[in-house]
């Protein structure tokens, strides 16, 4: 951060990486509120590669119109091998140069936010990062835009597949995303009533899940839905399940990959309430001099949390939540 805040009258904002629901909301409310302080917002489209090919828009009240409400970035999203590299940001800079921007708005996750943090240590170009990742990972908010979205996907698609494994019996397992992150698992876990969450961060052992098995089988469970965070040191849902298989041969075992499904749909009203708030204070924050910060929500408060740190720190899952999943699984 800085207590001398440069004068800014054109901004650029882009999003990177994974495309996440809320993301045109906080696309549209950089651009509401940029137009509110009089300046001048551009879009960069396909994020940081964009950026290099020049791919860079003036955004007008036409830009944004309807976009509240829809899945995706209508800015589009890329990943730049190119911006990894000196030659490519200094490309990069001088297109945002030669259309007089100021300072970014990012939109992304860690991997986005790490560019962000990499052009304004170099090129001095002022930055406010915004936590658009469904995986939830960030350090510094409570919740990233487009969880809360994922989260209902996935619950969703659980209830449908609940459905069948009651009408037959069967054992589920549901890998959900997150990547080394498993905040998606046990918000859909708990929401979906399922027999066991199995995340990264804590270790699930097999010998464990078959003991919660077998006793919901002694009370007579009608269904059984295990959670399995992708990216698990015990494997995917696909290797957990062959070696429930090896121990309970006669269970009538079923996986379903929810994959890039979650990614999509319209915005949860949480989802483009969240990013709405964020993208003004992400405006705010620049004209106040909060450079190389990203912006989250930590109990219901706006909080500038340095880049560096966001990116780096760990976000640690709840374990009151596993607490209470484990006490409603059984």
């Amino acid at each position: 951060m800085t207590d001398q805040p440069i004068h800014i009258k054109k901004i650029g904002v882009l999003t990177s990486g994974g495309d996440a629901p809320g993301m045109n909301a906080a696309i549209r409310a950089v651009v509401r509120a940029g137009f509110y302080y009089k300046l001048e917002v551009y879009g960069i489209y396909r994020g940081y590669e964009g950026m290099i090919n020049n791919d860079i828009r003036k955004l007008e009240n036409k830009s944004i119109a309807h976009v509240l409400e829809r899945g995706g970035t209508f800015l589009k999203s890329a990943r730049s091998e190119e911006f990894k590299t000196i030659e490519g940001r200094q490309k990069a800079y001088d297109n945002l140069k030669s259309h007089g921007i100021d300072a970014l708005v990012v939109i992304g996750g860690d991997g986005s936010l790490t560019g962000a943090h990499l052009f304004y240590k170099e090129f001095g170009i002022p930055a406010v990062g915004l936590p658009g990742t469904i995986d939830n990972d960030l350090f510094g908010t409570d919740l990233t835009i487009g969880f809360d979205t994922a989260c209902n996907t996935a619950i969703e698609a659980i209830d449908k597949i609940r459905d069948t494994a009651t009408s037959h019996d069967r054992l589920f397992f549901v890998e959900v995303m997150g990547r080394d992150a498993g905040f998606i698992a046990i918000n859909a876990g708990i929401g979906s009533a399922a027999a066991a969450i199995l995340i990264p961060e804590k270790k699930f052992p097999v010998e464990k899940l078959i003991d919660r098995l077998k006793f919901r089988e002694k009370v007579k469970k009608e269904s059984n839905v295990v959670i399995v965070a992708e990216g698990g040191k015990s494997g995917g849902a696909l290797e957990i399940s062959e070696k429930v298989k090896k121990i309970l041969p006669t269970y009538d075992i079923k996986v379903t990959i929810l994959g890039h499904l979650q990614r999509g749909g319209a915005p949860s009203s949480f989802d483009r309430i969240l990013a709405s708030k964020l993208g003004v204070s992400a405006v705010e924050g620049l004209l106040h001099g909060k450079y190389d910060v990203m912006v989250g929500i930590i109990n219901n408060k706006i909080v500038f949390t340095p880049i560096k740190r966001a990116i780096v720190d760990d976000k640690q899952v709840d374990d009151e939540d596993l607490r209470i999943a484990g006490i409603l699984s059984t």
